[in-house]
Formats: structure tokens, C-alpha cells, sequence
């Protein structure tokens, strides 16, 4: 069993998903509203919206969509992506990509095991977690 992480967007899916291409490599697809089964039952305004799409590489899932509900897109801090790194370069190529145009939360630093932890916030919100062991 795994659980893959899955990020709802407000319309920006297709760029948010091509920026974390940009910070973690790997390939993305997109799945459109208009290529879909459900294209005839929803409005022509939405054909462009990604209905899914789905970065990976090497076992590294991310999936995304801008499918959001009549509620909205509410943004919070419940959620934190956690990612692990391989070496201490990956950690701080990672940190640097996704930190552009957003904040820097935690600076990269020597956790208590030796390894490097560090916290963003991107540019489109969402929180990330970065170790490296």
C-alpha cells in the first residue's frame, strides 16, 4: 500500500504542476476536463482545467487537479508535503527551486541525526518539508 499526496488548485494546476517538474525532475501528464469522459457533462469555460495530473519519478508520486468543490479552495496549514532526499545537494537544489517566489519557513540546518531538515512555503501555497539523512 502507499499513499500518494494530491493537490487541489484553483486553475493553476498546469503551471504549478510544470514549476514542481522545474524543483524535483520526472515526467508530468495532464489529463484535461475537454479529454475526459465527463467533457459533454460539464461547461465548455472548464475544457482547458486539469481534471488530473500526476508528476513522478523513481517512486516519487505527485498528484494535482483543478477540480475544487462548490466549497472552494480553502488554504491552511493542516497539510505538509514531506520529502526525502538523497544527498545533501538534492536537499539543497530542492529547497532553493521551491522556495523561489515563496518563503523560506525553516532554513536548511543539522538536525539531531546529522541530516539536513529545512521548511517551505511555494509560491502556491502549499507547505513542504525537506530531509535529507
Amino acid at each position: 500500500m502507499q499513499v500518494h499526496a494530491h493537490l487541489t488548485f484553483n486553475g493553476n494546476c498546469r503551471e504549478a504542476m510544470t514549476f514542481y517538474q522545474k524543483c524535483f525532475g520526472g515526467k508530468v501528464r495532464f489529463q484535461t476536463v475537454g479529454e475526459s469522459p465527463d467533457s459533454s457533462r460539464l461547461s465548455r469555460r472548464m475544457k482547458d482545467c486539469i481534471v488530473q495530473a500526476t508528476l513522478s519519478r523513481n517512486g516519487f508520486v505527485l498528484m494535482g487537479s483543478d477540480m475544487v468543490s462548490e466549497m472552494g479552495l480553502i488554504r491552511g496549514n493542516a497539510v505538509t508535503l514531506s520529502v526525502s532526499c538523497r544527498s545533501e545537494s538534492e536537499i539543497r537544489t530542492v529547497y532553493r527551486k521551491l522556495s523561489a517566489g515563496g518563503n523560506e519557513n525553516h532554513p536548511l540546518r543539522t538536525n539531531s541525526t546529522g541530516g539536513l531538515v529545512g521548511g517551505v512555503t511555494d509560491k502556491f501555497g502549499n507547505h513542504w518539508m525537506l530531509v535529507c539523512k
